[in-house]
Order: structure tokens, then sequence, then C-alpha cells
């Protein structure tokens, strides 16, 4: 067999192997808790329901009351602060799920803008990234260089390490921020500065969302836009040097498959006087 297609079904294999396994770990970590919640919950309803004599329909109406006004408390979602932090949610693909358009015209537009938002944003970041990439082997080649070491280019190594040291750097430093104004513990913070880099963006953990700040602190607004950006980009670099990794590892399969293939079509050949016969290679 080949070795890219050996290569791509060990991919297959490894990725559900680790799905099944993330799965199993979940489990075990999450859902004897949330049964309790759940258990929880339905004791504090029947309470509320039994306390104060409530129906269900108006029981439910609270809860919709109370679910509608969360979002309130960040102040007004979309004037231009609001709306701006939303388009580079939309754009980054993170999609916290905090706020969505609520009008037709408004979700028509989300649409449309998200179509042609979202290649320029990849192509964006990659290339800022490919970028940040190059300025860090420079830096590499003279560190090299001053250190007077034989081999002064930068390898693919040097680069992933420099590139997650310094992913690793502004994820700390985020988290320290967000724990700070966020009231945060410093995991959930760290937490979340993982989940929106990585565009994961479940929406549990979403900053700018207490005490009006998307109005009343413009710095904090700057800083957490500044943060997905940049952040987004270093990170970027540090996939793009994971991604060309694996496509030179699978381009030299290729080309060895490719090689093989010729090597052996050229000796199942023979030539026997004017006759060519196929013989096994």
């Amino acid at each position: 067999m080949k070795r890219q297609n050996v290569r791509t079904l060990s991919l297959v294999v490894c990725t559900f192997t680790y799905l099944l396994v993330g799965a199993a770990v979940f489990d075990a970590l999450e859902s004897d808790t949330e049964e309790k919640r759940h258990q929880v919950t339905d004791e504090m309803r029947s309470y509320f329901l039994d306390r104060y004599n409530i129906s269900d329909p108006d029981y439910k109406l609270i809860e919709t009351v109370i679910l509608e006004s969360r979002p309130h408390k960040a102040g007004p979602q979309w004037k231009f602060s609001g709306a701006f932090y939303f388009s580079v949610v939309v754009v980054a693909l993170i999609g916290y799920g905090h706020s969505t358009p609520a009008t037709l015209s408004g979700k028509a537009f989300c649409i449309a803008y998200a179509m042609i938002g979202i290649p320029l944003g990849i192509f964006m970041f990659q290339s800022i990234g490919e970028r940040l990439n190059k300025l860090i082997s420079i830096l590499i080649r003279n560190v090299k260089a001053i250190c007077k070491l034989k081999k002064t280019e930068a390898t693919e190594i040097d680069l992933m390490a420099v590139t997650g040291f310094l992913s690793s750097l502004i994820l700390m430093t985020g988290a320290a921020v967000f724990s700070r104004y966020e009231g945060w513990t410093y995991l959930d913070s760290f937490y979340y500065c993982f989940v929106t880099l990585t565009t994961i963006g479940f929406g549990d953990f979403v900053a700018l969302q207490n005490d009006r700040a998307l109005t009343n602190r413009p710095g904090y607004v700057a800083f957490s836009l500044v943060f997905i950006l940049f952040g987004l980009a270093v990170v970027a670099g540090c996939m793009n040097l994971l991604v060309l990794r694996f496509m030179t590892m699978n381009a030299e399969d290729v080309k060895r498959d490719d090689a093989m293939d010729v090597a052996s079509y050229r000796g199942g050949l023979s030539l026997d006087g004017d006759t060519i016969n196929f013989t096994n290679g």
C-alpha cells in the first residue's frame, strides 16, 4: 500500500479514536455534574411554584424575561462599538452567540456580510501569519549568527517553538487581563482566551458583557479587539507551520510513491527482439 494511503488511513483512525476518547472523558467528567444541576433546577422550580403559587405559563414567562434581559447588562449591543465587536466575531469565525440579528434585514445582511468577510478574514490572518513567520525566521537567523552557530538557517522546529511560545504568552497575558476586568478565575479566563483564539467560540464566557462595558470602557473594548485580531494572527502563523509541515510530508510521500510506480513500471518491461513483453517487476 502506498505511503500516502497509509498516512490518510492512519489519520482517519487516529481522529476517530481521538473523538471516542474525548467523548468518554467528557462523559466521565461532566455527566454527573449535569445531572446534579438538573436536579437542583427542578427542585428550585418546584419551590418557586409552591412558595409563590405561580402557574406553569407564568413561570415560563418569567424565565423568558430573565433570559432576554441578561444580554442587556452589557448595554446596547448594536451601537457602533457593540456592532463592531459583533463584526469582528463574525469575520473571525468565533461566533459566541451572545448577540444575534433580530430583524430580517439584519439576518440577510449578516449572510451577505459573512460570505465576503469570512474569506477576507481568513486570507488576512493567514497573510499576517506568514509575514510574522518570515520576521521570526529573520530574527532566529540573526540570533544564531550572533551566537556564531555553524547553521544559521531557521528550521521549522525553530519557527514552531517560537510561535508556540508567543501564542502561549498571548494566552497567559490575555487571561490575566480578562480575569482582572471580568472577575473570572484565571483558569476560566485562560479557557476563554483559548476558545476564542482557536475560533471554537462556545459562548459560555464572553468578554464585555458586564457593567455596560461596551459603552463605559472604551480602553477595555480596544484591548479586547486587539487581543482577538493580533492573537488570531499569531495562532494562524503557528497553524500555518503545522499545516505546511503536514503538506510537505504528504508531498514527499507522493513523490516517493510516484518514483516507485515509475521504477516498477520500468522494471516490468523487457525487450525481446522487436517485441515488448510484460513481466512481473
